[in-house]
């Protein structure tokens, strides 16, 4: 008797265990939704989020990193296209970037939506995500956000690098998957800013938007060299700090998986109004 209420216990923790980081995820699943709906509500907008965090897989605790994907792209352009032409369409998006294919049908999209554009970058919004925010009316950025360069990356180079180096040396010194790289990331270029130079037409004089281009995609920068306000508002792109503080809920709603000890830790307290979180307006 007492080995078979051993068991039933062990049984009860075991099923306990797998449950309740089910019954989170779904606790803080139904806390989005809500917050979606209360942003919506307050901007008669639909909002469309694509949040990249690293993530744990299920209760073993791997982690794992997303990135901007087919699968993303087919995700976004259900809502968009269900989003009826007279509504405002805000999309909220934090992520490093990805298939270049995928961003540019968002990108289209957002750019082909009748209504008002926005595009809210809390944190960062690199490579393919800068190309989603450039196709937007307007980019909304906290005041510490960044966005990024949109040159090609081919394997593990940058295609403007590839390009550089094969420049520098004798073409019959060069091996045929050499010049074959060299190819296609020539291709990869043109490809990449004929696609930045039209979603920018709309925003900017055609010369303006061909230099735009030009410099987001030459390899003028590093890959992750940040773009900052003062960068997008000289370039003469209409940007804007006035951040919705559900935005920021939002966010929090996305947290990084827990380590055993925090990288970085603090006490919250009441933000003072008018400081990093604004009232929206």
């Amino acid at each position: 008797m007492t080995a078979a209420l051993s068991s039933l216990v062990w049984i009860a923790f075991l099923a306990l265990t797998l449950l309740l980081p089910w019954l989170r995820q779904r606790r803080v699943e139904m806390a989005r939704v809500a917050a979606i709906r209360d942003l919506q509500a307050a901007r008669g907008s639909r909002v469309v989020l694509l949040i990249h965090r690293q993530e744990s897989l299920s209760f073993l605790g791997f982690l794992f990193s997303r990135h901007i994907t087919i699968e993303d792209s087919e995700q976004v352009l259900r809502a968009i296209r269900m989003t009826p032409d007279e509504t405002p369409l805000d999309l909220i998006i934090h992520t490093p970037g990805g298939l270049v294919l995928a961003a540019e049908q968002i990108a289209r999209a957002i750019k082909n939506h009748p209504a008002r554009t926005t595009v809210f970058v809390p944190h960062y919004a690199l490579s393919g995500g800068t190309m989603l925010a450039l196709a937007a009316d307007e980019i909304v950025m906290d005041e510490n956000a960044v966005l990024g360069p949109v040159d090609p990356q081919i394997g593990s180079f940058p295609a403007a690098s590839i390009l550089a180096a094969v420049a520098r040396k004798d073409p019959n010194r060069l091996d045929d998957q050499t010049l074959i790289l060299a190819d296609i990331a020539e291709k990869a270029v043109r490809q990449v800013k004929e696609v930045i130079e039209d979603i920018l037409r709309p925003k900017l004089e055609p010369e303006a938007a061909r230099r735009l281009a030009e410099v987001l995609t030459e390899g003028r920068w590093t890959h992750d060299y940040p773009i900052t306000f003062e960068q997008l508002q000289g370039f003469g792109l209409p940007v804007s700090k006035e951040m919705p503080r559900q935005v920021y809920r939002l966010m929090e709603l996305f947290p990084q998986p827990p380590q055993r000890r925090p990288s970085v830790q603090y006490v919250p307290f009441p933000t003072p109004a008018g400081r990093g979180e604004r009232e929206e307006g």
